[in-house]
């Protein structure tokens, strides 16, 4: 029997929506500042493929704040979005629908490993 990996699979998602929330606070703090480009980390998918993943910075300073001890990838989105005349790429809307969707899948995951959490002390205890 295949030992049940649920809880290193949650532990490993937690991780990547925590990298994920900084680098949308991040664009968030940078909505204003000219030049800078939108940040978005590579899907979680990528971690579940067992593709080797860094991360990386898409300008000098970017993600100092710790956030580099992760093993999930940064990408620019710069294309994605409509430049404004600052030549930022931030759109505050998509920023904010990203950080609530953080949040919901950090409420999934959570959910998901407190019933199966719950499920195996119900089997112990019987």
């Amino acid at each position: 029997m295949q030992p049940v990996n649920l809880f290193h699979l949650a532990s490993q998602q937690s991780q990547w929506l925590t990298v994920r929330q900084s680098a949308i606070a991040g664009n968030i703090a940078n909505v204003n500042t000219p030049g800078y480009g939108t940040a978005e980390i590579e899907p979680f998918e990528k971690v579940l493929n067992n593709q080797s993943v860094s991360m990386k910075a898409t300008q000098a300073g970017h993600f100092e704040a710790g956030v580099t001890n992760a093993a999930f990838a940064v990408r620019n989105e710069s294309g994605k979005n409509s430049v404004l005349p600052s030549e930022n790429t931030v759109v505050l809307e998509n920023e904010l629908m990203k950080a609530g969707e953080v949040r919901r899948t950090y409420e999934l995951n959570t959910a998901i490993v407190k019933a199966f959490h719950r499920m195996m002390m119900l089997s112990v205890k019987g």
